[in-house]
């Protein structure tokens, strides 16, 4: 029996050209008519839990019934045959193959792409092993990048004896005025090195300008690496476009492969700037993979990333960045006029995609929107999530996903309209 990895290449192979694309039926909101040609519905792909409406769709994005069903018989095939699959097809012709595919996706070559098990452990790796800091000099992030991202990068700054600064990003927030705070504190801080950006964050899903900060800050000789965790299959976008030579990317997110998988980028000729991870010895040096130091991967999800990348290729990128931003205008419009609202995401073309998030006036606390979470979960049945660090206070975090429905959107503004009498 042949590993269904075999079926998955005929599927990929094909998947540049799929011109079928899935409408949504029901109470969903239409797909754009360039991608509305089929009968089925995509929200009738995914198995969701009735239980609570989930718009907390950044965390973890729910795989769609083809690629479960493929996950479970590669499971089952990874059970059955073991070590033997693993070390002879898998390691000697699967893995090459499926790093192949997940780059031409990505729009990179396959010796610019390593498999992690997610973004963090990508960006961990690129930033703790990044070579060209030295004492004296500066690393950026700011207020609204990835904790334990950031975390790495306090980490770098300590180890290498140079300054940590940060950005604030304004609020209210707008194209220019995040331009003009990278430009400040380039200008404030003209011997960093290391720029770190993040192109959708978690906390509030505004989208960063990425490409036109990375090129200011190539101009200024600042290297920039790029957390594209949640924008990776939101957005309509390949890796060259952010012109940025370092990318930590997630797959378990908006591409809805299995939980723990990631993925790095190294710009072809930048390879020796990111030292080898823990000493690995697995690879030889030009190899990025020796970047990469995981151990052993769960190697049934690495095997459905194929099945996971040519589900998500039925549909159009394009169409899928404007659906999602059509479900987050969908409910946004509708609060954002009420006097005790406050949404943090601009409705500027390029700034935002799905995430969103909101505040109530006076309710800046976390624990004042932990506790708001709690009321929308426990008496309006809708599952969000409280985030910290935005510059004017904590907020609740809206995500939703295809298989969303307007009637649950109306659910979370007659909800908002509430909360916020």
């Amino acid at each position: 029996m042949k590993p269904s990895v075999n079926r998955r290449r005929k599927l990929l192979g094909s998947a540049a050209g799929l011109g079928v694309s899935l409408g949504l039926g029901g109470a969903a909101l239409p797909w754009p008519a360039a991608a509305a040609s089929d009968d089925a519905g995509l929200d009738a792909s995914y198995d969701v839990a009735g239980d609570i409406v989930n718009l907390e769709n950044a965390y973890y994005g729910i795989m769609a019934r083809p690629v479960l069903e493929d996950y479970k018989r590669n499971l089952d095939y990874l059970n059955r045959h073991n070590s033997h699959y693993l070390r002879t097809r898998f390691d000697r012709e699967d893995m090459t193959a499926i790093r192949a595919q997940l780059a031409a996706y990505a729009g990179a070559a396959p010796g610019e792409v390593a498999i992690t098990r997610s973004a963090v452990e990508a960006l961990q790796n690129l930033i703790l092993n990044y070579r060209l800091v030295t004492a004296g000099e500066a690393v950026m992030i700011c207020n609204l990048d990835y904790g334990t991202v950031m975390d790495a990068m306090r980490e770098l700054a300590k180890r290498r004896r140079a300054q940590l600064v940060s950005v604030t990003i304004p609020e209210p927030t707008t194209r220019q005025n995040v331009i003009d705070a990278y430009v400040e504190a380039l200008q404030r801080h003209p011997r960093t090195r290391l720029l770190l950006l993040t192109h959708i964050n978690h906390r509030t899903g505004l989208v960063l300008p990425v490409a036109e900060i990375a090129r200011m800050a190539r101009e200024r000789g600042v290297d920039v690496v790029v957390d594209i965790a949640q924008s990776f299959g939101q957005l309509d976008f390949r890796i060259p476009d952010l012109g940025a030579d370092f990318v930590g990317a997630n797959l378990h997110k908006w591409i809805g492969a299995p939980l723990g998988l990631g993925f790095l980028y190294v710009r072809e000729g930048r390879l020796q700037d990111i030292d080898i991870d823990c000493g690995n010895t697995e690879h030889p040096p030009t190899d990025i993979r020796a970047r990469v130091n995981a151990g052993t991967l769960n190697v049934a999800a690495v095997m459905t990333i194929p099945s996971a990348l040519a589900f998500h290729a039925r549909i159009p990128l394009a169409a899928r960045a404007a659906h999602l931003r059509s479900l987050r205008d969908y409910w946004v419009t509708r609060v954002c006029a009420l006097p005790n609202v406050q949404v943090l995401t601009p409705d500027d073309a390029g700034m935002t995609g799905a995430v969103t998030s909101f505040r109530l006036k006076g309710k800046t606390s976390f624990e004042d929107n932990v506790a708001l979470a709690r009321t929308l979960a426990e008496r309006h049945g809708i599952f969000t999530v409280a985030r910290e660090g935005p510059v004017g206070g904590s907020c609740i975090r809206v995500t939703p996903s295809y298989f969303t429905t307007t009637a649950q959107l109306d659910r979370l503004v007659a909800a908002i309209r509430e909360l916020a009498a």
